[in-house]
């Protein structure tokens, strides 16, 4: 286990070839340790992206804490907040910035798209976390090497591979439970490894029932969903350099509830429910690439990857108002992925560069019944027969200045064009056509310097820049926004943009290691909500956008790991963050300077381990503590279904977890999770985290 901490390694390239394809499959210490065989491209580099704040949740993490789903992978990552507006709608705050104000790559495939919405959204619990080796989170402004949308940082979603196996060929059986939560999940998994080429094909299925609140909640009806996914990874080697990958990915969630605007939504501390007798969306996401990686390369260099890829996202909303009401939309998103990614190493430095090209083709639609009018044929939640296409070109080198210094400075250019055919006018409810283009040049400077000659604390510090190119949801979006809220068409906006100042110190010395910085983000033109005045046919406030979002985001983070002894190890972190932006409050063109929606309170997390001799087993005592979070804007303090008057309260809840390895094949873990059965929810949610429950997990490999 590796309790997830703000850390950066450095990583050298290395020469060391992948062992000839007649060689027997090494076992996973063997392989040279900056080539891996997952299927991203900067590890394959061994260059990561610079010197800011970093983090790992690996595999090993994913089972034993108990995560259900990506988002919640990153709970316990310091300086981020996991939003669930439903236990099926995970939506991560990294720095201050959620949805699409962030990166999500799958393999690096970017899984944004142009029909996600702002705010806390869903889609990245549209990937399995039973599929994943690791996930690695860069915080911070990032568009000089991941272009628009990268505001608070990147998470790069790391698939498993055949390789990474010890058996030949080998299976496993996954299950996990809560009571609490809950759940049940299961997994079969199977690889096969032959004389060049390596198979991995998973099976996962979730079942997801109410879920139990704490000792004054009790039951929170409305929460369950259930879930199948598949994926298959073929890996075949064409010579010790060279390979190409194959993956499928698919996820299938039925029934995702918006719980809190039912009215199955709970009262807790003065909350109001919603209306709507039932909202429930159905997703669905495929995602299919083909890639060649090389390491050892001619000419101008020395690793690449190119990319071909193709991700189908369809989603359906039915929604059944209180009067009986029956309404269903939806949209259906292809995506053709190009990516063509290249590393070279030579005197004037570590250069990672290339392009990439992603189109989108989107169809929507709107049902209303009896009651669907001509209108309502126009488009469905955002624009109708439209496209959105992206290119960009990017470099970024790193230099060692000296034996203790080292600057990586990058930049991108990105040129986005989006077309629609059908939009629907939110004046004269007539049929008119968009077509706007946005380009963007983003960079990025950072500095590291060791303070000793050898070992020591090391300073690390940095100014980055990013964008964010407003997508079809800003532009088109006739659809919910927040609870009574109805956003309409905004097609005049322009970029969004931020600059980022990063300053921090790591040091490691033997088995203790810490890191300690801040952030300041200054934020230029950003895009907010703010009502009309203007009321809809079934009375939601009608909410448009604006580039008026002119503030800021600072914060400080502080981490530290030990190894006590050989058996003992404690972790503590804590963060804090604050921010402002100018708004609408109201109808009236007044600005004004209010609090960033749903900014992290202070949030701490500690825990002491116990490890048993041989790594056999573990015993873990982890505290997750959040203030009161009461720095609310008028917009939150109008949330009254998911943020109760005053602000969420804080909370300490209490977790006991342990494993135990019986043998090779066999692996269990024992938790039980809020021990004082606290009633508590993370800021912003829709729902609440589980009361005092039993979780268990087994592995069974053969």
């Amino acid at each position: 286990m590796t309790i997830p901490v703000v850390s950066f390694v450095l990583a050298t390239p290395s020469t060391a070839p992948w062992p000839a394809p007649q060689d027997p499959p090494p076992e996973p210490q063997e392989l040279p340790p900056t080539i891996v065989v997952e299927g991203d491209f900067q590890e394959i580099a061994g260059l990561p992206k610079g010197t800011g704040a970093h983090a790992t949740v690996t595999e090993e993490d994913l089972f034993e804490q108990g995560y259900r789903t990506l988002p919640q992978a990153l709970r316990d990552v310091p300086q981020v907040l996991v939003q669930e507006t439903s236990h099926g709608q995970g939506s991560p705050y990294l720095r201050g910035f959620t949805g699409f104000q962030n990166v999500l790559l799958v393999d690096g495939i970017r899984l944004n798209n142009s029909v996600f919405r702002s705010g806390p959204n869903q889609y990245w619990n549209t990937v399995d976390a039973g599929s994943l080796d690791r996930l690695i989170i860069e915080m911070g402004p990032s568009s000089a090497l991941y272009g628009s949308d990268a505001l608070g940082g990147v998470v790069r979603a790391i698939t498993r591979s055949p390789y990474g196996e010890l058996n030949d060929p080998t299976g496993k059986l996954i299950y996990r439970y809560s009571d609490a939560a809950d759940f049940h999940i299961f997994r079969a998994e199977g690889s096969w490894v032959g004389e060049n080429t390596g198979i991995l094909l998973g099976l996962t299925a979730k079942d997801f029932g109410n879920v139990e609140g704490g000792k004054e909640v009790g039951l929170q009806p409305g929460t369950g969903y259930d879930e199948t996914d598949a994926d298959l990874k073929i890996e075949h080697w064409l010579d010790e350099n060279s390979r190409i990958v194959f993956g499928h990915y698919r996820v299938n969630q039925n029934d995702v509830p918006r719980t809190h605007s039912t009215v199955d939504g709970i009262n807790w501390e003065g909350l109001s429910n919603g209306s709507d007798l039932s909202r429930r969306l159905d997703q669905n996401r495929e995602l299919t690439y083909l890639q060649y990686h090389r390491d050892g390369g001619v000419g101008i260099f020395d690793a690449m990857t190119t990319s071909l890829s193709w991700h189908n996202q369809t989603e359906e909303r039915v929604r059944v108002r209180s009067d009986g009401r029956v309404e269903s939309q939806g949209f259906d998103v292809g995506t053709l992925g190009i990516t063509q990614l290249l590393f070279r190493e030579g005197a004037s430095g570590s250069w990672i560069y290339g392009l990439d090209y992603y189109r989108d083709g989107v169809d929507s639609f709107l049902d209303r019944g009896p009651n669907q009018t001509a209108a309502d044929d126009i488009q469905g939640p955002v624009a109708d027969d439209a496209s959105y296409q992206s290119l960009g070109l990017f470099a970024q080198d790193r230099i060692e200045l000296n034996e203790r210094t080292a600057l990586i400075a990058g930049g991108r250019f990105t040129a986005i064009e989006a077309d629609a055919d059908s939009v629907r006018d939110p004046v004269t409810d007539m049929q008119t056509a968009i077509d706007r283009d946005f380009d963007n040049l983003s960079f990025s400077l950072q500095l590291e310097h060791a303070l000793q000659h050898q070992g020591g604390a090391t300073l690390y510090t940095g100014v980055t820049q990013g964008f964010r190119a407003p997508n079809l949801s800003d532009l088109t979006r006739f659809d919910t926004a927040r609870s009574n809220e109805f956003e309409v068409p905004s097609v005049d906006l322009e970029e969004e943009k931020v600059l980022g100042f990063e300053l921090g110190v790591r040091r490691q010395e033997g088995a203790t290691r810490f890191d300690v910085g801040g952030f300041y983000t200054d934020i230029e033109d950003g895009i907010v909500r703010f009502p009309t005045g203007n009321t809809n046919s079934d009375g939601d406030l009608e909410v448009t956008k604006a580039n008026v979002g002119d503030g800021h985001i600072w914060g400080w983070v502080a981490a530290i790991t030990s190894e006590l002894t050989d058996e003992v190890e404690v972790h503590l972190d804590a963060a804090y963050q604050r921010g402002e932006q100018e708004t609408f409050p109201t109808s009236a063109p007044v600005l004004a300077t209010e609090p960033i929606d749903r900014t992290m309170p202070f949030t701490m997390h500690a825990a002491v381990r116990w490890k048993a001799p041989e790594k056999r087993g573990w015993v873990e005592l982890r505290l997750t503590h959040a203030s009161k979070a009461d720095e609310l804007s008028t917009r939150d303090e109008g949330d009254t279904s998911r943020i109760p008057p005053g602000g969420t309260p804080g909370f300490s809840v209490l977790d006991l977890r342990s494993g135990w390895k019986v043998n090779r094949n066999v692996d269990f873990t024992v938790g039980l999770e809020n021990l004082f059965d606290e009633d508590y929810r993370v800021h912003g949610s829709g729902v609440n985290r589980p009361g005092r429950g039993l979780t268990f997990g087994l592995v069974l490999s053969f």
